[in-house]
Formats: C-alpha cells, structure tokens, sequence
C-alpha cells in the first residue's frame, strides 16, 4: 500500500518521542558523570578494596559489613546539582492522616538514644566475636558461628534503627520544584507538539489543567493504605480524567494537550534505559524461558481464544487486551494499539481490565504463595511473569521476601523486552494477514514499517546504550552513577511523571458511550479472565520446571 500523503517521520510523535527522551538521557548522562569527582573515585576504589580484601575471610566481617554500607550511603543526591536533580522530578511524599505531609514534611525530632546505645553494644559484642574468631585464624568452628551470629545480630539492629530513623527524615518533594518541572516539560513537549502543528497557545492551557490532575493522581497514590490495597497512580489518574470527561465535559481548550501517545512513548524510551541485558545474564536461563516462551505462547493463545470462541469483533481490541495481559501491561497495550490501530476507546478497555486485574493480584498472589508454602523464588517468578503492573510486581515479590522480589523484578525487566518484538510481529500480522483482505490487495514494506511502532527503536536503543555502560563501568561506579544516580533519582521519577499525564489524557479523552460497546455481552471481561488463568497456570508450571528440574543449580546460587 503506498501512502504518498504521508506525514513525515520527523513530524510524528514517533520521532519527537525519541528525540525528547534520547535529550534528557544524554543530558543527564553528562550531568552525573561531571559529578563523579577525583576524591570520589578514589574513596570507591579504597572502599571496594576492603570489601574485596574482607570478602576472603571465613566470616563476613565488621569490615566488610560497614565498607559494603558505606559504598551503599555514597550518593551523587548529596551534591548540589544531584539534589536539584533528584528534588526536580520527585513525587508526591508517602503519607497516612495529615495529606499535607504529601507536600511538606519537615524533618521531626526523634528520640533515639537508646536505639543508638544498643546499637552501639551489639556492635562491640560482634567484635568481641568477631576477634575470638579471629585469633584461631577462623579455623573454629564454633567460634565462627558465634561471631557469624553477634554480627547478624548487629545487622538486624541496625537495619531496624536505619528504618526507624527514616521516618522522621524530612520529605523530598517541592512545590517549587514540580512547577519548575511544569515549566521545563511544557517546553519540551510543546515543541514536540508545534512541529505536529498544534500550536503553544493551544497545547500549554491544556498542558497546566493535565499536570494538575496528574499531580492530584500522584498524591492520592501516596496515600499509605490507598498504596496498601494495590490503588496506584494509573487508576487514579484515569479516574479523575474519566470523571470530569463524563460530567462537565473535558474542555476545548484542553483538547491540544490531550497527547496520550506522546507522552508514554517518551516514557517507554526512558524505560528502555532500565532494562539492562547485565539483568538477563544474572538470572540465567530459567528466568528467560519463563518470560520469553510463557509470553508468546500466552499471546497467540489468548488471540486464537477472542477470534474463535469468544468471536470477538474488533481483532485490534483483541490482540491488545492479549498483549496487555500477556506481556507486561499498560506498555505493552500501547505499543501493541499503535501497531495494531485500535482506538483509543479500545486501549482504554484493555488498560482499565489490566489495573483492576493488577490490584487484585498484587495482593492475592502473595498471600497464595505463603498459604501454600510456595518457595519463595519459584514465587517470585511466578509473580514476575503473571502480574502486568512493574510497581505490583515489585511490592508483591517484596512481600514474600528479598529473593522473591530479586527474581520477580528481574523476570518482569525480561518479559518487559518482548514489547518490541511483539510490537513489530503485530505490526506485521495486521498489516499483511488482517487488514490485507479489507483495504488493499497489496501490502508492501512501506505500510508494515509505517504501522510499525518507531519509538520501539528508541526503546532498543536506550537499553542498548546504558546495557553497555554497565558493562563498561566498574560495578560500584555503575551504581552510584546509573543504578543510584540518573536512573534512580531522575528518569525513574520523570518517566512516572510521563505515563500519569498519558493516562490523565487517556481519561480525559474517555466517554462512556463509547466504551460501552466493547463491553456488551462482557466478552473482554472474559478474554482476560481466560488469558490470565492460562497465563497463571502455564507460567507456574515452566517456572517450577525450569528453576527447580532444569537448571536447579542456577536456583541455588539466587
């Protein structure tokens, strides 16, 4: 199919997706390299050499314990510029009962004397152990024992009193900041948008009333128990956009900011930056067959199940409730409706099934876990493969313990890399199997490359270069700059930012009416209550296989 008319990739929201997050990782690159100073360096290579000097010893020392902590506490956040940064893009605080701690929460007075006293005793009664140990050359094993335990001792002590301390630490977010990042995000997408020929007078008004509700969405995902129970950003914000949409009207003026699109593929490329190919070579084979065969065979199963049972009408409706359900969620459904065209009623309908289905899970899943004396790594990638949400995932894996989240984080970051494939092999599909017999007698590469979802190739290319920097950089420097530093205190927070003000415009943009003939005779409902069991049962039992009969000894070293 020839497409003379077409808008030139350099105009589309494609283009504009990458170049706007390829900018902020290349400028904050450049930002936190130039605060990794000279004294800096030298105190992570004196420090990494006492870990790996204590490392050798029977018993993982005092030493090793405290130099271990203390590359942990260095952090770019204490510099000047690395605080503005991290205080730039910061969300809203956790609270409980006063919700202006939200938006202001000083630091409060602690008492605790005594905390640090038995900290302090423990410490030196671990010493004591420790140089008993010490003396027979650690060739005693009862000594060892005793100094393993009065260490262990000491770290459960301090791990309580570091988690106590924290809550009387003082808020990171700002006011001032997030309307200097209203300001710096209105424009960068406001050119973004002018060059799609919409112009500042009608994107910026829009723009003010999206980020306000994106920040309300924000803040009421804060909320302790609202946290507890699954209620994240997303749902929120849909709800608030749904609300005003379907009551008063969404506002003309509003309707140039409404880029749902724009915003989570930029988003999406900044995530690509996470997914570190180092994350599949840690967990080994196991995790790469439960993400990357469950998945596939979950999708195509999932769409022969709408078309031929269910005789689902829209097979774009179809396959991105299939993608939603199957891969990894609301990432996945855009790539997947963009590559697919469905509407964006119908991405609406896949992405409203995935957050309820991810609320009920998260806690669900966990408690299923335990009730059954699951193991817990079998657990977490049985979490990690299953549920779409990657914030779910984190806060469910957590709840069954360190192992479990490790496993399930890094199979969900796995499974997270399939959206481009499956978003080309859909753009494929539809454009030369589905909508050949009903548009056109010929479908060339031009067409498949136009349906193709372009800012994948952002996506790529961004796991691609920071994969590559890990790799190159020493484990320690990594992590303070990349893991801890740009990815965690800014384009971690910033991509949080871009996908509530995608799903802000995604409610805003909702009616009911329209909905609700995707919803007749409940046939979506049903779609992915089927795909979700199918994927439940079929990721459980690869997962056991393949962690426990495969590849056991992977297993042991987790």
């Amino acid at each position: 199919m020839n497409r003379p008319h077409q808008q030139s990739f350099f105009k589309t929201e494609d283009f504009w997706a990458i170049a706007i997050a390829g900018f902020l990782l290349l400028a904050g690159l450049a930002i936190y390299f130039s605060m990794l100073s000279a004294d800096l360096k030298q105190k992570i290579t004196a420090t990494s050499a006492i870990v790996q000097s204590e490392a050798n010893k029977p018993v993982k020392t005092i030493a090793w314990h405290e130099a271990t902590a203390e590359l942990t506490r260095l952090k770019l956040s204490d510099d000047p510029l690395g605080k503005f940064m991290k205080h730039l893009t910061t969300l809203p605080n956790k609270w409980s009962d006063d919700p202006l701690e939200a938006f202001y929460k000083p630091a409060s007075p602690a008492d605790m004397a005594s905390d640090i006293h038995a900290l302090e005793m423990a410490r030196q009664q671990a010493l004591t152990a420790e140089q008993s140990a010490q003396s027979s050359g650690f060739t005693e094993p009862a000594l060892n024992s005793a100094a393993v335990a009065a260490i262990a001792h000491w770290q459960q002590l301090l791990h309580a009193t570091g988690k106590k301390s924290a809550k009387f630490k003082a808020g990171g977010f700002s006011l001032p900041h997030s309307a200097l990042l209203f300001c710096f995000l209105a424009v960068i997408f406001g050119i973004g948008a002018k060059v799609q020929e919409i112009t500042f007078r009608q994107f910026i008004p829009g723009f003010a009333l999206i980020f306000l509700l994106a920040l309300i969405a924000l803040f009421l995902a804060a909320q302790n128990d609202f946290k507890d129970y699954g209620l994240e950003y997303a749902l929120w914000a849909i709800l608030l956009g749904i609300t005003i949409s379907n009551t008063i009207g969404t506002p003309r003026w509003a309707a140039g900011a409404l880029q749902t699109e724009f915003f989570i593929k930029t988003g999406l490329v900044l995530m690509g930056a996470e997914l570190l190919i180092g994350k599949i070579l840690a967990i080994g084979l196991p995790g790469i067959f439960v993400a990357w065969v469950v998945t596939p065979i979950v999708l195509v199963v999932t769409y022969w199940f709408g078309q031929t049972i269910l005789k689902i009408a829209s097979k774009p409706l179809n396959i991105t409730i299939s993608a939603d359900m199957s891969v990894c969620g609301v990432s996945a459904a855009i790539a997947t409706a963009a590559a697919s065209k469905a509407t964006r009623e119908e991405l609406t309908v896949a992405i409203s099934l995935s957050m309820v289905f991810t609320a009920v899970m998260m806690v669900a899943m966990p408690l299923f876990v335990k009730f059954t004396g699951m193991p817990e790594i079998l657990g977490g990638a049985w979490i990690g493969g299953t549920i779409d949400s990657s914030g779910a995932v984190v806060a469910a894996g957590a709840a069954l313990g360190d192992k479990a989240m490790y496993v399930a984080t890094t199979i969900k970051m796995i499974q997270n890399m399939l959206i481009g494939i499956v978003a080309f092999c859909v753009a494929v599909y539809f454009a030369t199997k589905v909508d050949r017999s009903t548009h056109a007698p010929q479908i060339t590469i031009g067409e498949i490359w136009h349906r193709f979802p372009k800012f994948i190739l952002g996506f790529i290319g961004a796991s691609m270069l920071f994969s590559i920097l890990c790799e190159a950089l020493d484990k320690h420097t990594a992590s303070l700059v990349l893991e801890h530093g740009m990815l965690g205190d800014f384009t971690r927070n910033l991509r949080t930012w871009f996908f509530c003000l995608a799903f802000v415009s995604i409610g805003l943009s909702t009616n009911f009416r329209a909905l609700k003939q995707h919803f007749v005779g409940g046939k979506p409902l049903l779609l992915y209550v089927c795909g979700q069991l199918l994927n439940l049962l079929l990721t459980l039992g690869v997962a056991y296989l393949m962690f426990y009969k495969v590849f056991p000894e992977i297993t042991a070293t987790i």
